[in-house]
């Protein structure tokens, strides 16, 4: 295959380099390659509900992330140009006319991603060419037992065909290119300060102690399986409140895209082989299956994940009281354990999956708020934030999603069975009495 001249690798949420088949695919058909990765303002502005879009825990989380994607990317003879623009106004700037230039870049749909994308687009004119790709599923979209219109309401029912029907893909290896690619062009990643953020200490407290990256999510990765085990008892301790161990805690590099699914997918599938394979080492996988799920959910419905009616359509009282609203952001509701949780997630960008249930259905079905501006304020404050997932798991809590039986979490019950002697509460709220 006679190879193009130039390939750019856009870098949005896949700020890796192992499993990236855009980065993959450019240094294949390319006689020269560049990374590109955009600090757009606007993920930093206030939303319309009043929260930041991405507040400083992940704001942070994110440049240690494009740090390590720069040196690992040196180490394959590439140079990442680092922005603190928009896509639209810098990618246009790095395509010469006379020579020919191909994007790359894992494709988006939600409607900002997919109205950035249609935005370089234009400003990049009629020749450049685009080539994108998805690669943030377990399962792709071109291996999956169904057309995206006919994804199942029901979970069960796409994880059993899934299972059945379709194999996860193996990983590709990477190629260096000559050390001659790199480019002589020198650009500064943004500070906390730059995203006009002040600098903050981590809170001794908190479950997450790990910073962004590929290099920290694969450390994390060799940690949780094959050093200390604990994938083996999973299913018994994910429900838990305090701790590193008590989860994987991959899920904020699955979201910006420092390790893919698959990676994981595949070193558990070694982990069985070589160790034990049980109902904990499924379940990890079963978690992926979900985060696939939603992804289709969002791909099959659109901008209606972002409605109230939610993919459901279903009308509710919502209110949109200030007062109840800030309460629950505060901790200061009548529910402690719901009060633990939130400020957790406020002063650490954290919460256990247990700890999200039972506060998005304390907001959306005790209190009966509007749960959009839930899902916003998650969108701002969760390291982990994913598009899909958050809006997928507060529609499905909220009675406007995928669950069917609609329920709703009795929060005092659920403190009594997962923090039984309110050690985690006591932890966030060391002023109360319990």
């Amino acid at each position: 295959m006679q190879k193009k001249q130039k390939g750019i690798v856009w870098f949005r949420n896949d700020l890796r380099i192992a499993d990236n088949p855009a980065l993959q695919k450019a240094i294949a058909e390319n006689e020269s390659v560049v990374g590109v990765h955009c600090f757009d303002p606007k993920q930093y502005a206030t939303t319309a509900f009043g929260f930041k879009k991405t507040a400083h825990f992940r704001a942070q989380f994110t440049i240690d992330s494009v740090q390590e994607l720069r040196a690992n990317l040196a180490t394959l003879g590439i140079t990442l140009l680092v922005y603190h623009d928009s896509a639209s106004q810098i990618i246009p700037t790095l395509i010469d006319s006379s020579i020919q230039t191909t994007i790359y870049f894992q494709n988006e749909w939600t409607s900002e991603e997919k109205e950035e994308i249609d935005s370089v687009k234009k400003n990049c004119g009629p020749t450049a060419e685009f080539v994108a790709t998805y690669h943030q599923f377990l399962f792709p979209p071109e291996i999956i037992p169904f057309a995206i219109a006919e994804i199942p309401a029901i979970f069960t029912q796409f994880r059993n065909a899934c299972e059945k029907k379709a194999v996860v893909p193996k990983i590709g290896k990477l190629t260096a290119l000559p050390e001659s690619n790199i480019i002589d062009i020198q650009t500064t990643i943004p500070t906390l300060e730059d995203l006009r953020f002040t600098t903050f200490e981590e809170d001794r407290r908190t479950a997450f102690p790990f910073r962004g990256g590929e290099n920290q999510a694969l450390a994390r990765l060799q940690e949780y399986l094959w050093n200390t085990k604990k994938i083996s008892q999973y299913k018994q301790t994910r429900n838990g409140l305090i701790g590193t161990d008590y989860s994987s805690k991959f899920s904020p590099w699955l979201a910006n895209g420092c390790l893919s699914p698959k990676t994981i997918y595949w070193e558990i599938k070694r982990y069985e082989k070589e160790i034990e394979a049980n109902e904990s080492t499924y379940w990890l996988i079963f978690e992926l299956l979900w985060r696939d799920y939603f992804k289709y959910i969002s791909l099959q419905n659109g901008n209606a994940i972002f409605k109230i009616g939610g993919i459901q359509n279903r009308e509710y009282q919502w209110s949109q009281d200030k007062k109840a609203i800030q309460q629950w952001i505060n901790g200061t509701t009548a529910e402690p354990f719901v009060n633990a949780n939130m400020l957790e997630l406020q002063q650490t960008g954290w919460m256990s999956n247990r700890g999200r249930q039972n506060v998005a259905s304390y907001f959306a079905k005790t209190l009966l708020l509007d749960w959009r501006i839930g899902a916003a304020y998650f969108e701002s404050m969760l390291l982990d934030y994913d598009v899909h997932s958050n809006y997928g798991n507060w529609m499905y809590v909220s009675g406007v999603g995928n669950d069917p039986r609609d329920r709703k979490f009795n929060v005092a019950l659920q403190a009594q069975n997962y923090d039984k002697q309110s050690k985690f509460q006591q932890r966030w709220l060391q002023q109360q009495l319990f």
